[in-house]
């Protein structure tokens, strides 16, 4: 069966880090690119960063700087490092994979990040 699990989420201080995971099970890993999307509550869902297949990498403006996305095929595994945080940066971080040859997507169950004193 098809999963996304996030992990990494957690309560953190201004100006914190944290390391968020997404490890894939049953898909081409290496075919997908996979993005970290965010909802804070009342808000639309916002795009954070995505890597491709390749390795290219973008990001949002707001975090740009304080966010590297990485991915790791071998363990099916994107990361994304978080630095600086702010009170805003606060929502439900959602990992998302696209097969690049075929369209298929799915999604993780979210993992919660607060960014409070």
């Amino acid at each position: 069966q098809v999963q996304l699990v996030e992990s990494g989420g957690g309560l953190v201080q201004p100006g914190g880090s944290l390391n968020l995971s997404c490890v894939a099970f049953d898909i081409t890993f290496h075919r997908y690119r996979v993005a970290w999307y965010r909802q804070a509550p009342g808000k639309q869902l916002e795009l954070v960063a995505e890597i491709t297949p390749r390795g290219s990498t973008d990001y949002w403006e707001p975090v740009k700087g304080r966010a590297t996305i990485s991915r790791d095929n071998a363990k099916s595994t994107v990361h994304l490092q978080m630095n600086s945080l702010k009170p805003e940066d606060t929502a439900v971080y959602y990992c998302n994979a696209v097969d690049s040859l075929v369209g298929t997507q799915f999604w993780g169950q979210g993992t919660q990040v607060t960014v409070s004193p």
